[in-house]
């Protein structure tokens, strides 16, 4: 079971964490992932770690921009500069196995969305 917290209001250019606490074991061949979703508009990757290797990856629309990072059995994402379309409910999910873990298609669990809305 994955629980998301930390989304809320914010202006562009403020920063804003979100939090994802997994009640189940990790192992450190999975890999946890952010999505997010826009209204009428697909669920997009946003960033993905590793979990044993703490590799990290990237949407480009975000890099520079939000981290993303782990401890025992949360992982979080740091968003800083953000923006207007920024603007959406974040998930985030676990990938066990698959081609690929940029699709959410690809993972097995979810949390139930923080919801992030940018003013400009």
């Amino acid at each position: 079971q994955l629980q998301a917290c930390g989304g809320g209001l914010a202006q562009a250019g403020d920063s804003l964490r979100l939090s994802c606490a997994a009640s189940g074991r990790i192992f450190s061949s999975h890999i946890m992932g952010w999505f997010r979703q826009a209204p009428e508009r697909e669920r997009d990757f946003v960033a993905a770690i590793r979990w044993g290797a703490r590799t990290t990856y990237f949407a480009d629309s975000v890099k520079g921009r939000f981290t993303i990072s782990r401890d025992q059995n949360t992982v979080y994402l740091q968003m800083a500069s953000l923006k207007p379309e920024d603007t959406a409910v974040y998930y985030c999910a676990l990938f066990r196995r698959g081609d690929s873990f940029y699709y959410p298609r690809y993972y097995d669990y979810w949390g139930q969305g923080t919801q992030v809305t940018v003013s400009s």
